[in-house]
């Protein structure tokens, strides 16, 4: 053998065992975007069960202003799902500012300013009874909550849309309903 064939061969096992060892020093990148993968799946499953506790929220809610769920029971399930929601949104804070600096003075900051607004509202339906009457009819909304905005919206929808119950079959009908959806009687 000359010494050409034999820097052939020499190059050629080189380059076998680079491509077949590859793979030992590409794991920590592997292993780099399996979290990444996995941190995205669990911000993908948190918004997943955000959206759950909302709509939770809101069929509860409706139900309860049907008259599905009594009023003993409609409170403390409540606050379990609004406690739900709230350890939920407290983990998508934490995933989507992970080590940031000043966030805890920027949530400090923000809290004071929502305690502040509270004290103005508060201390203007002081002197208003017909405000005084719609705030003990409706729960205060903190406008800094998500869920609580969300439920509110929900609600003035909903409200605006009810219109009544069926006198036939009891079904529940919209106000701009002429017949009823579920029976087909005719409404005033």
């Amino acid at each position: 053998m000359d010494i050409g064939s034999i820097f052939l061969i020499l190059a050629l096992l080189i380059l076998v065992a680079l491509f077949v060892s590859r793979p030992f020093f590409e794991r920590s990148t592997l292993k780099a975007d399996a979290m990444t993968m996995q941190e995205e799946h669990d911000y993908s499953s948190l918004l997943a069960e955000r959206d759950r506790i909302l709509n939770a929220l809101q069929e509860l809610d409706f139900d309860h202003v049907l008259g599905k769920i009594p009023d003993e029971d409609y409170p403390p399930q409540r606050a379990l799902l609004l406690q739900k929601g709230t350890e939920i949104l407290k983990r998508l804070d934490e995933i989507q500012a992970p080590g940031a600096s000043g966030n805890g003075d920027e949530l400090d900051t923000r809290i004071e300013e929502a305690i502040a607004r509270r004290r103005a509202d508060a201390a203007r339906m002081d002197g208003n009874s017909a405000a005084q009457a719609v705030a003990v009819a409706a729960p205060p909304v903190n406008p800094d909550d998500d869920i609580e905005v969300m439920l509110a919206n929900r609600r003035r929808q909903q409200k605006e849309k009810l219109g009544g119950f069926c006198p036939q079959c009891g079904g529940p009908v919209r106000k701009s309903d002429r017949f009823c959806p579920k029976c087909g009687a005719g409404l005033d």
